[in-house]
């Protein structure tokens, strides 16, 4: 008797294991923390939907903009931990921690990291009614106009406008920051004159420059991108040292199954290798990165760290 109640116990037990349906088992929210348009909105669609082929489920995309990142951020930090609620953020997750006195959440013990995704560089861009060709031209015209020019970024904490703190701070122009919910409204207003200039994401801001509706002067790499080989550094152009990248990466929330990160770091490396995905990506600035949920921690960390002496050692003040 004994071994027959054993047995149907082991085959229930089987029964459960064999009918426990394989990660993701019901559609996976990804929450882009920016407006919608931007460069980091197109990335996260365009991965969402290989990952949905891939994993056969619904990836959906959800905007939460607001405080440089922290509003969707926070939403995700409040999810459940099974991974069916994802982060697709920009560097602006490890900046507000760097750059606040308190900062908005721990990302050790707040966040999962899953995979860096890819890195790529600001593109400082003006009004075409701005009367500079160069960044030199700029720089001397904006010393002209003390206090008359604004800039506008995702929010303040956000890489464009630590890069725009930056270019302030070390060309020692008077420049006034105007916050926005996400780069791509603050592109449109650059665009519109109402905003001299802005540093922005190549893919935020390439169709307003191919539509000669924006002047893009140079971009914030050490060196030129390989998909701007035309458009100067601002380390060439004068500003030795001057570099400011923005990374994408995804994270889940802390105490995300392990099972689960490894599925998706490993079905999203594989969408990055698809040739459309390789082409779409540099094509609009970006370099693929890829790796794992342990190289993308310690990246982080070294972000932070690196970005606090950043800020020390400028003066900026948020």
């Amino acid at each position: 008797m004994l071994g027959r109640s054993l047995l149907a116990g082991l085959l229930l037990l089987t029964g459960a294991f064999a009918t426990r349906a394989e990660y993701p088992d019901k559609p996976v929210k990804i929450v882009v923390p920016v407006a919608t348009g931007g460069g980091v909105d197109v990335m996260a669609r365009l991965l969402a939907q290989h990952l949905g082929e891939r994993l056969r489920q619904q990836f959906v995309v959800e905007n939460r903009p607001g405080a440089a990142g922290v509003i969707g951020s926070k939403a995700v930090i409040a999810s459940p931990a099974d991974g069916t609620t994802l982060l697709y953020t920009p560097s602006s997750l490890s900046l507000s921690v760097a750059i606040n006195s308190t900062p908005p959440y721990d990302l050790a013990k707040d966040f999962t990291p899953i995979v860096n995704v890819a890195i790529s560089p600001y593109a400082l861009v003006v009004n075409p009614s701005v009367p500079a060709q160069t960044l030199k031209e700029f720089i001397a015209y904006a010393k002209a106009n003390p206090g008359k020019l604004s800039y506008g970024s995702a929010g303040v904490g956000s890489g464009g406008h630590l890069a725009g703190e930056l270019f302030r701070t070390t060309t020692g122009i008077n420049a006034t920051h105007v916050p926005y919910k996400g780069a791509a409204p603050a592109s449109i207003d650059v665009a519109g004159g109402q905003l001299a200039f802005q540093f922005a994401s190549q893919i935020t801001i390439q169709p307003l420059v191919a539509g000669k509706r924006v002047r893009m002067l140079a971009v914030t790499s050490a060196k030129r991108a390989a998909s701007l080989a035309e458009v100067p550094s601002l380390a060439e152009s004068g500003l030795s040292g001057f570099e400011v990248l923005n990374w994408f990466g995804v994270a889940a929330p802390a105490r995300t199954p392990p099972a689960v990160v490894a599925r998706l770091n490993a079905a999203i490396v594989k969408s990055l290798q698809l040739p459309g995905v390789r082409e779409k990506l540099t094509s609009e600035g970006s370099e693929i990165v890829g790796n794992s949920p342990q190289e993308f921690t310690t990246f982080l960390k070294r972000d932070i760290a690196r970005w606090a002496q950043v800020i020390k050692d400028s003066g900026v003040k948020l």
